[in-house]
């Protein structure tokens, strides 16, 4: 199919600009849409007391990948998408899937239930990165073919690039607010859960032992 083609096949659907539409997919879809999975494996974490089972281990490892996805997400809010951008966006997938297997199997190895509706809220979590990367190399195709040569003829390859038309600070706060309700909140209590727990059976231990001289000497 030739570009021409593909043109008026677009024109028929009607005036929407493609990139235009996808843009704003990605930004008042997919990025909102990402915070209920979230939220889903958050309460799952909950009703299998990961503070019992893998606890502040695997507790941390979810940090680790909320960082992996906020890095790129927060980049690409401020910054234009070029070939560094890209470069950060494809590591941090990578970094994401391969810690999204540790996750997994830290829990199977502590013996935390990860039933099937947990299994199919990750496979929505893993999904949504390359979702989002492959949209945003669809509408930043050029840069792609700047990557794939190295930045060569790109002076601005390698830096980052202020927007040329900023996001909308209410738009900014909103999304702040989202990710600290959906995010920073809720797996900020897994984690303190976590370590109370693991602070409680410390204590417990440290308690069992002192008795247990004293027991034998009776």
């Amino acid at each position: 199919m030739t570009g021409r083609q593909a043109a008026e096949i677009a024109a028929t659907g009607g005036t929407v600009d493609a990139g235009e539409a996808t843009t704003r997919f990605l930004l008042y879809g997919l990025l909102p849409g990402w915070f209920v999975p979230g939220l889903a494996d958050w309460a799952l974490h909950r009703r299998t007391r990961i503070e019992d089972t893998s606890g502040t281990r695997e507790s941390l490892i979810h940090s680790l990948m909320m960082a992996e996805v906020g890095l790129p997400i927060a980049l690409t809010l401020r910054y234009e998408v070029n070939p560094l951008l890209l470069a950060v966006q494809l590591g941090a997938a990578a970094v994401h899937e391969a810690t999204a297997l540790w996750d997994v199997r830290t829990a199977v190895d502590s013996d935390r239930e990860v039933s099937p509706l947990e299994q199919h809220v990750h496979s929505f979590l893993e999904s949504l990165p390359f979702g989002a990367l492959a949209s945003l190399m669809c509408l930043h195709s050029g840069h792609v073919r700047s990557l794939v040569r190295g930045g060569r003829g790109d002076p601005d390859a390698w830096r980052l690039v202020r927007r040329r038309r900023p996001l909308s600070p209410g738009y900014l706060a909103v999304v702040g607010l989202a990710v600290g309700a959906c995010v920073l909140v809720p797996y900020g209590e897994e984690l303190l859960r976590c370590r109370r727990a693991a602070g409680v059976r410390k204590r417990r231990a440290r308690a069992a032992e002192a008795a247990g001289p004293a027991g034998k000497g009776k």
